[in-house]
């Protein structure tokens, strides 16, 4: 064995190191220009779904994969149309729709993220958008399609901004004191997006056609104030819907994308026939200006026709001291209650479907509740009667061992009647209230619940279940046997 000098040996083993590593580091960083190295990426071509001009889209990403062993370059990114696209990139956190001297280590990747706002143009239809985004590595021209679809709308923005009430904007557009009542007619042509709430101010008309989409923002809503009037026009094949500004197929079913639909006092009925309230916090609340404590019961009604309040994250319809009707109407999944009745009021509902299978959270309230109390924007708790509650050849159903609750408060009172109805409950149900009910069916009582299919199922008890009342049509305009089934849909 050769002895080596005293020290020789680790100077050697870390020269050893120092040149491995060295050697080592320089082949990791080498960058590639062999022609053949190309850029992969997770799509060829990216689709964004239908959005409104003038409002962002959603963000979506791109995934570029370097899959050769060595470091590339990428010489520039850019989008095509340049500054005057419409889609906007972000490369690796840095903005911006051009950029130079990109690199990506050897079987690495990198993200991209795209945006795209649409320019408004005078297309009824929605219309396609499309721009690419061009990579130069290694003189390989490479590229992404990006496409859109754009849909033109009326737009509400808010003008006034009043402590204690949300952003806001009116019919007449100024919700000036000094302006005349407006009788505005809301044709089908374009879709209606509504940011903020929209108030339909004393004395004014919002009359809305048959067909018309109506889009509503994050928080916003829509207020007919005291005295103001509403009256939807649905129909069977062409019902007026109220839904959220987000568009994308992952959104459908997205509860509380929006606020609500606020309906005070007035001297005339409010009329919604055939109209879809999907996806809000509350879908319609109904009650006087709650700055009056010691307000009366509304005058007017709310009157309900064939309607379909669904996925509301709160209440589908929450009504204080307030007179409705409705009819063949379906009030389905909401975070808390489908009716909450509270203080006073008289309420009538025919062959309504009120079934809660929500699932997107626990719940523990019913699908119906009926409160004759309520705490005032003072603090203070008021007492009041509900002359009536009357639910006829309805059904109450979920998936809660109580669907149908009462909570009467002393010395108010609740005068309800459930006739002729599917009821869910574990509670007493009294011969006084209840006449002729179906309590806890043990067959199902829908064809299929899961996927929101609200028809009765083959083996219900709810078919031919009801007693005759003069509704002549069901929920999709049908024929009603003799007798009828219960619930909004015949079978």
């Amino acid at each position: 064995m050769i002895r080596l000098k005293k020290g020789f040996p680790l100077i050697v083993l870390f020269a050893f190191i120092y040149v491995s590593t060295t050697m080592f580091s320089c082949r990791k960083d080498e960058i590639t220009t062999n022609p053949n190295s190309k850029l992969n990426f997770s799509t060829d071509t990216l689709l964004f779904d239908t959005v409104f001009t003038t409002m962002s889209s959603t963000t979506k990403r791109l995934k570029i994969y370097n899959r050769n062993s060595e470091k590339i370059n990428i010489s520039s990114i850019f989008i095509e149309k340049g500054a005057n696209s419409q889609f906007r990139i972000n490369v690796d956190g840095v903005s911006g729709n051009s950029h130079t001297n990109v690199d990506i280590d050897g079987n690495d990747s990198l993200f991209i993220f795209l945006e795209v706002t649409i320019d408004p143009n005078n297309i009824l239809s929605p219309f396609v958008v499309d721009d690419k985004i061009i990579f130069n590595t290694n003189g390989n021209k490479q590229s992404v399609q990006l496409m859109a679809w754009g849909q033109n709308a009326h737009y509400f923005t808010p003008k006034n901004f009043f402590s204690g009430l949300p952003p806001l904007s009116c019919l007449d557009g100024d919700c000036g004191n000094n302006l005349p009542p407006v009788n505005t007619n809301w044709i089908n042509d374009k879709p209606y997006v509504i940011v903020g709430y929209l108030v339909v101010d004393s004395l004014d008309v919002l009359t809305i056609d048959p067909g018309v989409r109506i889009h509503l923002h994050n928080n916003s809503g829509l207020w007919v104030y005291k005295d103001g009037n509403i009256r939807i026009n649905g129909t069977t094949a062409n019902p007026v819907s109220f839904q959220g500004t987000r568009l994308e197929f992952s959104w459908q079913d997205v509860s509380g994308q929006w606020d609500r639909i606020w309906i005070n006092e007035g001297s005339t009925d409010n009329v919604f026939n055939n109209v879809i309230i999907k996806n809000a916090f509350i879908g319609i609340q109904a009650e006087p200006l709650p700055f009056n404590p010691n307000a009366p019961t509304s005058a007017n009604k709310l009157r309900l026709n064939n309607c379909e309040i669904k996925n509301s994250a709160a209440v589908g319809i929450l009504a204080t001291n307030y007179q409705i009707t409705d009819t063949n109407s379906v009030i389905t999944n909401s975070g808390q209650m489908n009716v909450f009745v509270r203080g006073g009021g008289n309420y009538r509902f025919y062959h309504t479907t009120i079934a809660n299978y929500w699932n997107q959270s626990s719940r523990s309230t019913p699908a119906l509740f009926l409160q004759n109390y309520y705490q005032d924007g003072n603090g203070n708790t008021q007492v009041r009667d509900i002359d009536s509650a009357i639910f006829i050849n309805t059904i109450i159903e979920g998936n809660l061992e109580v669907e149908f609750e009462i909570d009467e408060l002393a010395p108010g009172s609740i005068n309800y009647k459930v006739d002729h109805a599917v009821v869910r409950t574990s509670n007493p149900t009294p011969s006084s209230n209840f006449f002729n009910i179906i309590k806890n069916p043990i067959f199902p009582v829908f064809f299929d619940t899961q996927n929101n299919d609200y028809t009765l199922a083959p083996s219900s008890q709810a078919i031919n279940a009801g007693k005759i009342t003069g509704v002549l049509f069901d929920h999709a305009g049908n024929s009603r046997n003799s007798p009828p089934d219960l619930g909004a849909f015949e079978n």
